[in-house]
């Protein structure tokens, strides 16, 4: 059952500015945090990270999450009702080496073409198959090569529905979280020993591009986690951290896709022939997908481990994130600062002139609670603008997906972050849509 709000637009008393006429709308989930019917699937790194004691804050799992496996007409219906142009999905690789695993998508990409609404797949959003990690995860070149595999068989499979594709999302929180400090699945601690789970990562994503250009398909992008690093002073230290930290969250993710190199003294950690797997890393893409939440502040390690983003960072990285003083902040500890959005657009223009193709915004969202969320509003409201702002100084940005459609699983804090358009409540799964999906679904009547 779906109930909805009143209608609140109180984003600002200014309309939002006009985007281009073909401008992409639409909004973001991922398999693992929504689909459940886990028992309909091969097991996922994230249900073994989430049996360990501890690893989940609440102790739940996605067992169930919202059941979209069983009620996605639902949520197609608060797509088409919302009116945005595309749904930016995942396809969980555990569910596709299942028995009967694709026919799930078949039913879900003829239910979103029926309602006018453009299917766009990721084909890795965290969930490795757990078979896969067993035999090296990331850490194992031959991934690479049976993620290729894997996208080749979903492009024959849906190819002739969907238009639009993403490799991987978020390579760099993937490695971070999951390779280096251990605080998502699969868990590894293995600090900059985890460069490996980042090459590996990248490899596949050229690899992949490759497999769906061979067959037949257009139109590709990777979605890459993208945000401004401010230092924390003018301090020879703090510039020197903060420009190391952006090395490797921002340019070692995207220089070799955009430039076919490695920021300087990258590559030489990196495994195998990276000369002949950089030619495979920047294979041309036809966009550019960019999540952001918010800017980081960085200054020199402070000698002591430092919670950050619902994690700790530990006191031997060669790096402290420091709080930014002066910005509203979300439920999760997140600045707000629209500004970076801009910042980050046009800073990536300059750096990368001509080998940068068109930019999508592939995710940008927060985690408040309440279903009157005049926070989501504002934040989004702002973000727009600022995005607007990025289009006026001339960045070629061709799409804007929110994060999230509905509240969900959010991984390491289980349900206790809500990021969703429309509030979940998980123990009934009733949908109820926010305020903020009735003021953008306002907005977009204004763009159409």
């Amino acid at each position: 059952m779906i109930r909805c709000m009143a209608t609140d637009t109180r984003g600002g008393t200014n309309p939002i500015p006009q985007f281009p006429a073909d401008f992409l709308w639409g909004v973001s989930t991922s398999a693992h945090q929504i689909e459940g019917a886990a028992d309909k699937r091969e097991p996922s790194v994230w249900d073994a990270f989430t049996e360990e004691p501890g690893r989940i804050k609440d102790g739940s799992t996605a067992a169930v999450a919202c059941d979209h496996y069983h009620r996605y007409p639902e949520d197609v219906a608060l797509l088409r009702d919302l009116g945005v142009g595309a749904y930016r999905f995942s396809i969980s690789w555990p569910r596709a080496l299942s028995p009967g695993g694709l026919d799930f998508y078949d039913r879900l990409v003829d239910e979103l073409v029926a309602a006018g609404i453009r299917p766009v797949p990721t084909l890795f959003h965290w969930d490795l198959p757990l078979a896969v990690d067993k035999e090296g995860g990331w850490l194992n070149r031959d991934t690479a090569e049976r993620f290729a595999e894997y996208a080749a068989v979903v492009a024959e499979r849906l190819g002739d529905r969907i238009t639009k594709w993403i490799t991987l999302n978020e390579p760099a929180e993937h490695t971070l979280l999951g390779h280096a400090l251990g605080t998502h699945a699969p868990g590894r601690q293995l600090m900059f020993d985890a460069l490996p789970a980042a090459h590996h990562q990248l490899l596949a994503h050229g690899l992949a591009v490759r497999a769906l250009r061979a067959a037949g398909v257009a139109d590709i992008g990777i979605a890459n986690s993208h945000g401004p690093t401010w230092p924390a002073s003018d301090e020879a230290a703090d510039v020197e951290a903060a420009g190391f930290y952006d090395l490797l969250l921002n340019r070692l993710f995207a220089d070799p896709v955009l430039l076919g190199q490695y920021p300087e003294g990258l590559g030489e950690l990196m495994p195998g022939d990276v000369d002949a797997d950089l030619k495979v890393i920047a294979e041309p893409l036809d966009w550019y997908g960019i999540n952001y939440y918010a800017p980081t502040r960085v200054g020199a390690p402070q000698g002591a481990d430092i919670q950050f983003g619902g994690f700790t960072l530990p006191a031997e990285l060669p790096f402290s994130v420091r709080e930014i003083e002066g910005y509203p902040v979300t439920d999760f500890g997140w600045p707000v600062a629209p500004e970076g959005l801009t910042e980050l657009l046009t800073s990536f223009r300059d750096r990368y002139g001509d080998r940068l193709p068109p930019i999508v915004i592939t995710e940008n969202g927060c985690s408040y609670e309440g279903i009157d969320d005049q926070e989501r509003i504002a934040f989004l409201n702002g973000h727009l603008r600022a995005l607007h702002r990025a289009l006026e100084a001339g960045v070629d940005v061709r799409g804007y997906f929110v994060w999230s459609l509905l509240d969900n699983f959010e991984w390491a804090e289980g349900y206790a972050r809500r990021f969703g358009l429309v509030h979940v409540d998980f123990d009934t799964l009733e949908r109820t849509p926010k305020a903020s999906y009735g003021w953008l679904r306002d907005v977009l009547r204004t763009q159409s």
